[in-house]
């Protein structure tokens, strides 16, 4: 039986999809680019196993939307979120009608769940993270919460800390997996990294990887003198739009810069290369000699995902915030694949030290990599847990 649905409703992500979509629907939805682009392994199982299934994935940014276009599987289909007031949600639920809803990490909606629960539609909380303050935020809501939770299908914590917070706010917890280490290395340009490493030529080069306001300036003061004696900066900033900003407070400090976005080549006399680009962190992972991890060197961002480094075989410095990814950095850190600074002058000391000691850095880079690949059972639990959510196959 087929899905009297309309048009797919355009966004900036996709072009209008006009046809007849199946009768089955899981909708998986993840706030941001981290939550999504974690849910992207669950999402190329269940499209390979389940290609009579239409699935949907909503989110409410425009980069992550700008991303998933480029990576989601051939047929899934990228929708913005609806806000969660009565009206929109039950638009949203008459227009697309799913039959499983997946949601990632926190995103715990008052609306939207009790809404799919009067329409008796399962709904699971994967890789579910509850930090501390929101911990106590919920406990305004005690009753509430608790009632919620208990209108979860399935939830899988993604760490201990989250498991016991969830079970005292009076979730049912089922097994336990972390979506953030499921995953294939990111995609690597061969052509582009090539030329990038001919620009290079013998530059030693530091990657500051998905930095925020605040970072870029501090990463390259603490690196000001290697880069006035020689060595190059790779600067990816988190949110491209802000390149323009960057770059000016970078030549205040009298840099030079390179911008990717205008094509401009590296030469000997460039300090810092400005990659103000999507999609292409892999290329500078791989062309990184040191690699310094933003989102950690300021307050209440928690850091982000080392494992995109480390499966490409490179271990990051990360700043002191690093609540978003505490339990990953713990393995990191206590195997030696990685390292943890806590201000600047530490960054500035620890820098100069893997410099003149690139052994070290090697070392941790493969350490890195071994412990990247040992949560490679998650995928399947998770696919186990999930499986009998699934409506029916049809044949």
């Amino acid at each position: 039986m087929a899905r009297k649905t309309p048009c797919v409703i355009p966004n900036v992500s996709v072009r209008p999809i006009c046809r007849v979509l199946p009768e089955e629907l899981v909708w998986f939805h993840g706030v941001s680019v981290g939550e999504s682009l974690s849910a992207l392994p669950v999402i190329v199982v269940l499209a390979a196993e389940r290609p009579d299934l239409t699935i949907l994935i909503t989110t409410a940014t425009t980069t992550s939307a700008d991303i998933l276009a480029k990576r989601l599987p051939e047929g899934v289909i990228h929708q913005f979120a609806p806000i969660d007031t009565p009206q929109a949600v039950k638009a949203f639920l008459d227009h697309w009608r799913p039959d499983l809803a997946v949601f990632i990490e926190s995103d715990i909606w008052p609306i939207q769940l009790r809404e799919l629960s009067l329409r008796k539609v399962p709904n699971v909380l994967l890789s579910a993270r509850i930090t501390e303050k929101t911990y106590r935020g919920w406990q305004r809501f005690k009753g509430g919460v608790r009632t919620l939770l208990k209108g979860y299908s399935l939830i899988m914590a993604q760490d201990a800390d989250s498991e016991e917070r969830l079970e005292a706010m009076g979730a049912i917890v089922g097994p336990r997996a972390n979506l953030k280490s499921v995953g294939a290395a990111l995609p690597v340009d061969q052509a582009a990294l090539s030329e990038l490493k001919k620009l290079v030529g013998k530059q030693f080069t530091y990657l500051a990887a998905s930095t925020h306001a605040g970072e870029d300036g501090l990463i390259a003061k603490t690196l000001e003198p290697a880069l006035w004696g020689g060595d190059l900066l790779i600067l990816v900033p988190r949110h491209p739009i802000r390149a323009a900003e960057i770059r000016l407070d970078l030549e205040a400090m009298g840099l030079k810069v390179a911008q990717r976005s205008k094509a401009e080549k590296i030469t000997a006399k460039t300090h810092v290369y400005l990659a103000d680009t999507l999609g292409e962190l892999g290329v500078f992972f791989s062309l990184a000699g040191i690699t310094i991890m933003g989102g950690s060197f300021l307050e209440n961002i928690g850091g982000h995902n080392p494992l995109e480094a480390a499966r490409l075989g490179k271990a990051v410095i990360t700043g002191p915030d690093i609540s978003n990814w505490s339990g990953i950095y713990a393995d990191l850190l206590d195997d030696d694949a990685g390292f943890r600074v806590q201000g600047p002058s530490e960054l500035g000391f620890l820098l100069s030290q893997l410099r003149q000691h690139p052994e070290v850095v090697r070392t941790a880079n493969e350490k890195a990599h071994i412990v990247s690949k040992r949560e490679a059972n998650t995928l399947d639990t998770v696919w186990a847990a999930l499986s009998p959510l699934l409506p029916e196959r049809t044949p």
